[in-house]
């Protein structure tokens, strides 16, 4: 058995996905602009990603831009059956790397085909409307236009299923009322927990929540403790953050990104990493 295979698994959209997928974030160049430094390695690590059971990645035409969906297209294109494919739309870069709102009914129709043409495919799978209304974190507002703009794509055949990044529980709550939402993708780890009545609420709905950077927002404070869990186990930070993840939630989908071969395999290790209950009540105390 894959090591991925010891997460089990969770439906997003129509298919069902191995919980530990992957973000194709880092992949581009420094800043997540421009080509990445090892075309070559990147490719490399789109498919061992996807030979070692990965079969949920996460993507965005703004990523770059365009650089990580033309690097997915040349590494897998034509895709395996069971790939589901997560991009999101909502934002573009200026000329300097710089992340600007892209929310009008233009905007985001344009992106949804530069999304199409750059991976080659007819339909995507999953589309996030990322709200830009706050950039750094969740901000409170309505998000009913943009996501009506993507409802009406999907009714056009564009997009399969629709998804949210980087919003509120009340924009969830919204959000659904206008479409169906078959995933949340927001900041959620052992730093940043927030969002826990959320990722409950969801689960009991059926739906996902994607979990990105792991490690993001870990105070210095906090590293003893972790490093120090992660020694008795033998294991790396980052597979240690992995693991309380995935014994969260069921509905938990974590999406680490790298892109480097060996923090790859790494990473992807964690599925098979059991935390012993005392040190889940030692990790939840960091936060």
């Amino acid at each position: 058995m894959l090591d991925i295979d010891a997460a089990g698994t969770f439906t997003l959209g129509n298919k069902v996905v191995n919980r530990l997928g992957y973000g194709a974030m880092q992949l581009a160049g420094p800043g997540v602009f421009g080509p990445p430094k090892d075309k070559r390695s990147a490719i490399a690590v789109l498919r061992e990603a996807v030979a070692r059971g990965v079969n949920h990645i996460d993507t965005s035409d703004f990523y770059g831009p365009h650089v990580t969906n033309l690097l997915i297209r040349e590494a897998l294109h034509p895709y395996p059956d069971d790939l589901v494919i997560v991009t999101k739309v909502g934002a573009k870069r200026g000329a300097s790397g710089s992340v600007h709102p892209a929310m009008s009914r233009e905007e985001l129709t344009q992106a949804i085909h530069d999304n199409l043409r750059n991976l080659g495919v007819d339909v995507l799978e999953v589309v996030n409307m990322r709200s830009m209304l706050g950039n750094e974190a969740p901000s409170e507002g309505s998000i009913e236009e943009p996501l009506t703009v993507l409802a009406d794509l999907q009714q056009k055949g564009l997009i399969r299923h629709i998804g949210l990044s980087n919003v509120t529980p009340a924009q969830v709550v919204e959000g659904r009322q206008i479409c169906e939402i078959v995933c949340v993708q927001n900041l959620y780890n052992l730093a940043n927990r927030g969002d826990e009545a959320l990722v409950q609420q969801l689960a009991c709905a059926g739906i996902a929540y994607v979990a990105y950077f792991p490690l993001g927002g870990l105070s210095q404070l906090c590293v003893p403790i972790l490093s120090d869990v992660a020694h008795r186990l033998g294991a790396t930070l980052m597979q240690i953050a992995i693991a309380w993840l995935l014994q969260c939630s069921p509905n938990l989908l974590p999406i680490p990104g790298t892109s480097s071969l060996a923090h790859l395999r790494e990473n992807l290790s964690a599925a098979a990493l059991r935390l012993p209950a005392n040190m889940i009540e030692e990790l939840n105390r960091l936060n």
